[in-house]
C-alpha cells in the first residue's frame, strides 16, 4: 500500500509540475489531485521538493538505462542511433516525469541539484563516449565532442516543447529523423 501511493503521488505530481509547472503547484493542488490530506502526503515525502528530487532521479536513472543499452552496441553508428531512440521512446513513455526533471531542475536546493546534474552529466558522458569512439574509428569526423552532444541531446529535450503523444509520429520516428540529420553532418565526406 505504501509503495503504491507513494507512486501514485510522484506520477500525479509529475503530471501536475509538467501542467502547471513546479512553482505554481502547491502541496495542497496536488493532496485535492489525489484525493489525500496534506498530512498523508507529508507522510510519504517531507516536502514538495522531495517529489520533484525523486521524480527527477526516476526520470535521469531511465535515461542512464536507455543509454548504458545504446553504449553496449559496438559500431558507433548502431550505438548513436540507439541511443538516440531509447531517449525519445523514454520521454514518450514517461512524458510528465522527463517533463517535470527538466524544467524542475533549478527548483531543486544546491544539493539535490547537484545529485541530478551528476546523474544529467554522467548519461551525457554515454553520448560522448559514443561520439568520441565513431571519432577515433574514423566513422564520425572529427568535431567537439562537448558541442556535438549538446546539440543532439538538445534536439531531443526540445521535443517537450511540441512533441503530443499519439501525434502523427512516434518519438523514436523523430529521432530516427534527427538522427539522420545529425549523421549526415559526421560522416566523412558528407556535403
Amino acid at each position: 500500500m505504501g509503495t503504491a501511493t507513494r507512486n501514485r503521488i510522484l506520477e500525479e505530481a509529475a503530471r501536475l509540475f509538467t501542467e502547471k509547472g513546479y512553482e505554481a503547484t502547491s502541496v495542497q493542488d496536488l493532496a485535492e489531485a489525489l484525493g489525500l490530506s496534506k498530512a498523508a502526503l507529508y507522510h510519504h515525502f517531507r516536502s514538495k521538493e522531495e517529489v520533484l528530487y525523486e521524480i527527477s532521479l526516476q526520470a535521469l536513472e531511465g535515461l542512464c538505462r536507455q543509454g548504458e543499452r545504446a553504449l553496449s552496441e559496438p559500431d558507433p553508428k548502431v550505438a548513436l542511433l540507439r541511443f538516440m531512440e531509447g531517449h525519445a521512446r523514454f520521454f514518450e513513455e514517461n512524458r510528465p516525469f522527463f517533463v517535470a526533471m527538466l524544467q524542475g531542475l533549478q527548483s531543486l536546493s544546491p544539493e539535490k541539484r547537484a545529485v541530478t546534474i551528476a546523474l544529467r552529466d554522467r548519461y551525457e558522458g554515454m553520448l560522448r563516449s559514443i561520439l568520441e569512439r565513431g571519432m577515433a574509428l574514423g566513422v564520425f569526423r572529427p568535431l567537439d565532442v562537448g558541442l556535438t552532444a549538446r546539440a543532439i541531446l538538445s534536439l531531443l529535450n526540445w521535443m517537450i516543447r511540441w512533441f503530443r503523444p499519439g501525434g502523427p509520429l512516434r518519438a523514436e520516428e523523430v529521432a530516427r529523423f534527427y538522427f539522420d540529420l545529425i549523421l549526415k553532418g559526421l560522416e566523412h565526406g558528407a556535403s
